[in-house]
């Protein structure tokens, strides 16, 4: 699904739906042949629901088949997971986003860490991609639940030994954990697919949402080389934002806007509409998540836009990339998964990806 596209026309982010970034090898050696020279114990790698696509593209770059396991639903909506191979000693990675049916996808997961568990594997970590309840990481209202930290204790209670994931909306659910947590960022594959998409992208203006988001804009700007500028904003509700001002220079520039995610669109709309206000000469999209939840699909498809990418961290139909009037991109991170289960793996630094 998302195999490496050639592009000979001059516009290849308007040309093509799926692009794949290749992300540099995390040593000399490839990762099958790093994987083959450990001792340590079987590396096993299985994918529950919610996106077997992202998983299987990860063993297809560490070089191993994607582990045999089954999820059946009974009638009353109970579910029952089964491993159809041995678990025993193996260092066990079971990948799977919150995304949608969150609730189905979460239960999933527990499920699957309790039975490798049960069945003797030596480690087991959390491969959780996009981890949706990242927005829920205080108590900004009263009698509410702090849901973020509720599903880390659900996680560590099914016998989670390490969470591995990628651009947790709030950073600071790490703090839920007790357990090791590895935070990928994909601010390497989104530089590179905004210097594919425009050549001279060091003259353009990265733009930052709002200021929860500067932090990721301003290094996505070092990356390029381009100029910075964010929009101060207020949230009234989960769907529905107030622009206040801009801050910063976008006329006559290329804008390149990026965030942790787009869900019904709905803030990413007031933005491209604050820059286009603004004079902005073209306007680019890249996120983590692509969750396209509700009318997003439908304003993406209006939205006066070259581009809108997001990574496969949570799985975009061809439906919903059809829908969205060529404005749609899907970006690989699955190498960059394969690199941190590698490292994790064989005892070497995660960190050593992002330097």
């Amino acid at each position: 699904m998302w195999s490496s596209l050639r592009d000979t026309s001059p516009h290849p982010c308007r040309r093509y739906s799926t692009v794949t970034v290749t992300e540099p090898a995390a040593s000399e050696l490839a990762l099958a042949e790093r994987l083959a020279q450990s001792r340590r114990r079987p590396l096993l790698v299985f994918s529950g629901q919610s996106n077997r696509p992202l998983a299987q593209a990860i063993c297809d770059n560490l070089g191993i088949p994607l582990g045999a396991s089954k999820t059946e639903k009974f009638t009353n909506d109970n579910i029952i997971v089964h491993y159809e191979q041995s678990l025993r000693e193996g260092d066990v990675f079971i990948v799977q986003s919150f995304s949608t049916p969150v609730s189905d996808a979460i239960m999933e997961l527990l499920l699957m860490i309790d039975a490798a568990k049960s069945a003797s594997a030596g480690r087991v970590t959390a491969v959780i991609p996009y981890y949706s309840y990242a927005r829920s990481d205080k108590k900004d209202s009263p009698r509410i639940s702090i849901a973020g930290r509720l599903v880390a204790d659900l996680l560590q209670e099914a016998g989670a030994d390490r969470v591995l994931t990628m651009t947790l909306h709030s950073p600071q659910v790490h703090g839920f954990f007790k357990v090791p947590v590895d935070h990928l960022s994909a601010d390497r594959v989104l530089s590179a697919h905004f210097k594919k998409c425009v050549p001279n992208a060091n003259e353009g203006v990265v733009l930052a949402p709002d200021a929860g988001s500067i932090k990721r804009a301003s290094q996505i700007a070092r990356r390029l080389g381009s100029g910075l500028a964010m929009i101060d904003k207020e949230r009234l509700s989960d769907t529905e934002v107030r622009p206040r001002a801009l801050i910063g220079s976008v006329e006559g520039k290329t804008v390149f806007i990026v965030d942790d995610e787009i869900s019904t669109a709905g803030s990413l709309v007031e933005t491209v509409n604050i820059a286009r206000s603004m004079g902005a000469k073209d306007v680019y999209v890249a996120v983590t998540h692509g969750v396209y939840t509700g009318p997003a699909i439908e304003r993406i498809a209006s939205l006066d836009v070259t581009q809108v990418a997001s990574t496969n961290t949570v799985y975009v139909s061809p439906e919903k990339i059809a829908a969205s009037d060529g404005r749609l991109a899907v970006l690989d991170v699955s190498p960059l998964f394969a690199n941190a289960i590698a490292n994790i793996h064989t005892g070497e630094s995660v960190s050593t990806l992002f330097e």
